[in-house]
């Protein structure tokens, strides 16, 4: 059967450029078997080596400086909720169908074209972190090396390119390789400040937040003060779209390997946050720590080169404590930045790909978001940093809410939306209202809130406005029009079965009729146009997606 498949016309053109590179990092479309070697505890050490990130540090101190411990304790605790409640059916799917949440969002509610909305909330979210990110390492190049900050910035966007230019088998060597070390360079001082000064757990504990002026600000935990603090953490919200870049390259899941493989999902997808809330608790705790034993310490409390320049100076020689200081900000940066360039130019080129139905190359985009990053930083964005993160999360939150409710409500509860993900052109309603009109709905009362249009007493819960909208209106709207815009066809023409014996993607492969490459089962479909014999041929998504034509896309079925 697979051999009377495969014999289809010649190819009509040598590979494309498009197809060339996905064939390292699979830009556009399902990761196939073949590629994913990595075992489920590589891929989850480098999806969890992405997280290396020190803005927690910083989001962590903001946030209790500005509100108190009580407060940004109770905040970081909904929002590890949040992310736990959204990411484990996000992360299910992305690790057991091998796609990245592109690809799920368009299944789930959003059509082909509209989830091009969704991938550019997600780009937005790698280019203001990355800029975070390179602003925490040019403070430390400045107070280590004396670089210029303007200068600094450059060196922080430019130093991740060659990295991130070979894809994931680049990102996981790295991240494998350096993990050990930052733990220890993280760890390390933590402990020894904990043991050399138990008093500042208690300072730690009733501190109340200080103003601009460094004066005791006396805030009691309250409802509002918790929202704050919570809207500021869940900007982070968008960041299992980038655990799920590594999550697609999971193994198949099959009944040996089950114990194993749900862990190392759980642990790297939603995971990730239990890591973030400690590292933001940290944070919150050094800031204390400066604000109570350091001359002017709360001018710098919020920076995290001089959060452990300070701690390791606790413990050894300037000179010594400085080097470590920088390299550890240095390490951090690297780490999470190239997680950053790499799942932006995904984004990025994802939405323009469908758009256009050009494929400019992914390292095209690359230097976009770098471009975009280097103007935030250049700009100063770290000193309105809560402000735009706040403002950030009610669009993170609309989007990553509206996906994990279709999976859970609409596919397992009620049955509307199709179980398994669809991705592929010409399966898919160009736009579907139900994820389009919810996401739209939601970011933008919830920034309406935000902005205080509806009064300032609710603007601090702009995020639970956005959130408990995306969770009503998918199955309302799904309800609303009977599922009738999920599925423009119900087949793709291929009679091989999608799945395995497991429920895994199949690994058979096909012969695309455009670029003569095979691809396997689950990346192809039946293409409109019959072989020169008359026999039917068959297409692979990568080829659709640039098919400028539209002759090659299967009609639509009653």
């Amino acid at each position: 059967m697979t051999d009377q498949l495969t014999r289809v016309a010649p190819a009509q053109g040598a590979e494309s450029g498009a197809l060339k590179e996905t064939l390292e990092d699979y830009t556009l479309r399902f990761a196939p078997r073949s590629y994913r070697k990595w075992s489920g505890a590589v891929v989850a050490t480098s999806a969890l080596g992405g997280i290396a990130y020190l803005a927690d540090f910083s989001i962590g101190a903001n946030i209790g400086i500005a509100h108190g411990t009580g407060n940004a304790l109770w905040g970081i605790g909904l929002f590890a909720a949040v992310i736990i409640a959204t990411g484990i059916p996000l992360a299910y799917y992305a690790a057991r169908y091998n796609l990245d949440l592109d690809l799920i969002t368009r299944g789930s509610g959003f059509g082909y074209y509209g989830s091009v909305v969704t991938n550019l909330i997600f780009a937005s979210f790698t280019f203001i972190f990355f800029a975070l990110e390179g602003s925490i390492m040019a403070q430390g190049l400045h107070l280590g090396l004396s670089v210029p900050l303007p200068v600094g910035y450059l060196v922080s966007t430019l130093i991740v390119l060659p990295l991130v230019i070979y894809g994931m088998k680049a990102l996981a060597k790295l991240q494998v390789w350096t993990t050990p070390l930052w733990l220890v360079m993280m760890v390390g001082p933590l402990i020894y400040l904990l043991a050399a000064h138990p008093g500042s757990v208690s300072e730690f504990l009733a501190f109340s937040g200080v103003d601009e002026n460094g004066a005791p600000r006396g805030e009691g935990v309250s409802w509002a003060g918790i929202m704050l603090c919570a809207g500021v953490c869940l900007s982070l919200i968008a960041q299992i779209a980038e655990q799920i870049d590594y999550l697609r390259f999971m193994p198949p899941k099959t009944p040996e390997n089950k114990r194993r493989w749900w862990s190392a999902v759980l642990i790297a997808g939603p995971g990730w946050v239990l890591f973030g809330a400690v590292k933001q608790i940290v944070g919150l705790f050094l800031a204390v720590y400066l604000i109570a034993n350091v001359a002017d310490g709360a001018g710098i409390a919020n920076q995290p080169v001089h959060q452990f320049l300070i701690t390791y100076e606790e413990m050894m020689p300037h000179w010594l404590a400085m080097t470590l200081a920088v390299i550890l900000v240095v390490i951090s940066q690297i780490k999470i930045n190239v997680t950053n360039a790499y799942s932006g130019s995904l984004a990025w080129t994802n939405s323009f790909t469908r758009v256009t139905k050009t494929y400019p190359g992914r390292l095209v985009f690359v230097v976009v978001n770098l471009v975009i990053a280097l103007v935030l930083m250049e700009a100063n964005m770290f000193s309105f940093l809560s402000e735009l993160l706040n403002f950030y999360a009610n669009c993170g939150i609309a989007w990553i809410v509206v996906v994990a409710t279709d999976i859970v409500v609409n596919k397992y509860l009620l049955g509307i939306s199709p179980k398994h993900p669809e991705f592929r052109r010409g399966m898919l309603y160009a736009v579907n209202p139900v994820g389009f009109v919810s996401v739209i709905v939601a970011a933008g009362a919830s920034i309406a809130v935000f902005f205080g249009l509806f009064g300032d007493g609710i603007a601090p819960f702009s995020p639970l406005v956005a959130a408990v909208l995306a969770m009503l209106l998918p199955p309302i709207l799904a309800v609303a029009t009977k599922g009738r815009y999920y599925l423009r066809r119900t087949d793709d023409g291929i009679d091989l079965p999608m799945y395995d014996e497991h429920g895994n993607p199949s690994d058979e492969k096909l012969l695309c009729c455009v670029s003569g490459v095979e691809f396997e089962r689950p990346d192809m479909l039946a293409s409109a146009v019959p072989a020169a014999d008359g026999s039917k041929q068959y297409i692979s998504s990568l080829a659709l997606a640039c098919d400028k034509t539209g002759l090659h896309v299967l009609p639509a079925q009653k």
